[in-house]
């Protein structure tokens, strides 16, 4: 995948290449004194709040999802690590952010409507209380009539 490519995640809903910023640090981790001269972790910064290529309430749900990955301007930080280039980092941090904005993209479950138990389960309920009851009062002290 081009640097230069909008990425779509579906109808209507495509991240724009002007809208990301990376920047390479460095990496924690295994990797010798490699890890101390080369800066292979990205640090890919998301503009949500800004993005042309999402509708609002899209905007909304991703800076949500976020959670402490968004900052208050509404930019998502996503930082990628795990591997030694920053090839694959840059990959990974793309495809993270990828399945962000998709599932953020979803549209939200209908409400649940609340419901009220028919009369029968309550009947029945309340039978097989009442059953219960009378067991666990006859596991009492017998009475020495």
């Amino acid at each position: 995948m081009a640097s230069d490519d909008i990425i779509e995640i579906r109808r209507g809903v495509t991240i724009h290449p002007d809208d990301l910023q990376e920047t390479f640090i460095r990496a924690a981790g295994p990797g010798g004194q490699n890890v101390n001269k080369v800066a292979t972790a990205v640090q890919l910064r998301f503009d949500a709040a800004n993005a042309a290529g999402l509708p609002e309430d899209v905007k909304v749900r991703v800076i949500r999802q976020a959670g402490q990955r968004a900052t208050k301007d509404g930019v998502i930080v996503i930082e990628a690590g795990r591997y030694r280039t920053q090839e694959l980092n840059r990959a990974d941090a793309r495809g993270r952010l990828v399945a962000l904005v998709a599932k953020a993209a979803e549209p939200p479950p209908p409400p649940r409507k609340k419901t009220k138990p028919t009369r029968g389960a309550v009947e029945r309920r309340l039978k097989h209380k009442a059953g219960r009851s009378t067991v666990k009062k006859l596991r009492g002290r017998v009475d020495s009539d």
